[in-house]
């Protein structure tokens, strides 16, 4: 049988890239990490690890047995959580990933709601687009993610996981306000700025219905700095509803764009029933996000 132990040093190196940090990480030795690592690669047969200059780098195997391994650990920490209120513990933590606009609109509204609810419980929140955060929730590092998905995109692998459907959140052409023209082909011949990689990506794909290319000048995830350099006259952009409620600068103009938007949705590891504060949390996550500004449509399927 593997060793637990083991597959954590795995799961480490996967993570943070390095024999050297995933010790740091762990607060272990550097030679003890080798030393499991050595004893895995003879436990499984496999040359899970490949040297590469100074560094290392996971083989095939390597990798194929990394993702099992936050899984399993996801599992286990799920499992000595329900176990601890089974035992009837009060305290503990539960944590959550989310994306920014999420941290920014309705997830402080959920944290007030459980915290006075659950006093006794440890609520922490980590920042982290929806693949970080799939992976984060896998390995046992959060309890929920909340991810968004946008149309005809490869989501990330919920795979074992349960994702439930919270928003359907259009998206909204952003323009300085002596702009005119409320489509994304009046603007064609202007700068555009452009967000995340899969954000840029939607820009272009939408752009390009409309028959052109956008003139990207700028990129930045930060959605302040973006509707900064859109009020300066520095380009037009797209932003996703809940970015523009958690931050509305009063020199641009928006306009709802026409089809589905993103879809958000928090998912959890394992079948129900969750442990108790994570399904409290759950709750106050679903109650913020029915109250989110009206130019967001709150949607009850679950998948």
């Amino acid at each position: 049988m593997l060793d637990v132990t083991r597959l954590t040093v795995l799961a480490a190196v996967a993570k943070h890239g390095s024999v050297t940090a995933a010790a740091r990480a762990l607060h272990y030795a550097q030679p003890s990490v080798s030393h499991h690592l050595a004893r895995l690669e003879a436990e499984t047969g496999s040359r899970l690890l490949q040297r590469v200059g100074r560094g290392v780098r996971l083989t095939e195997a390597g990798r194929l047995l990394a993702d099992r391994a936050e899984e399993i650990l996801g599992r286990l920490a799920a499992a000595e959580a329900e176990l601890a209120e089974l035992a009837g513990v009060r305290a503990g933590r539960v944590r959550l990933a989310a994306f920014p606009s999420a941290l920014g609109t309705f997830v402080p509204v959920a944290a007030a709601g459980f915290t006075t609810a659950h006093p006794g419980v440890d609520l922490r929140f980590a920042e982290a687009e929806p693949p970080a955060a799939v992976r984060l929730l896998r390995g046992g590092e959060v309890e929920a993610a909340l991810i968004f998905t946008h149309p005809g995109e490869s989501a990330p692998d919920l795979d074992g996981l349960r994702a439930e459907t919270l928003l359907d959140e259009p998206s909204h052409l952003v323009v300085p306000v002596d702009w005119p023209g409320d489509r994304l082909a009046d603007h064609r011949d202007r700068p555009w700025i452009g967000g995340c990689e899969r954000c840029r990506s939607r820009l272009i794909a939408a752009c390009a219905a409309e028959g052109f290319v956008p003139d990207i000048r700028f990129t930045t995830d930060d959605y302040v700095a973006v509707q900064a350099l859109v009020a300066a006259g520095m380009g037009a952009t797209t932003l996703p509803a809940l970015a523009l409620a958690a931050h509305r600068h009063p020199r641009v103009r928006t306009v709802p764009l026409p089809g589905p938007g993103r879809r958000v949705l928090i998912a959890v590891l394992g079948e129900p029933p969750d442990p108790p504060a994570t399904a409290a949390l759950l709750a106050q996550i679903r109650a913020a996000a029915a109250e989110v500004p009206v130019v967001l449509s709150p949607v009850s399927q679950t998948r």
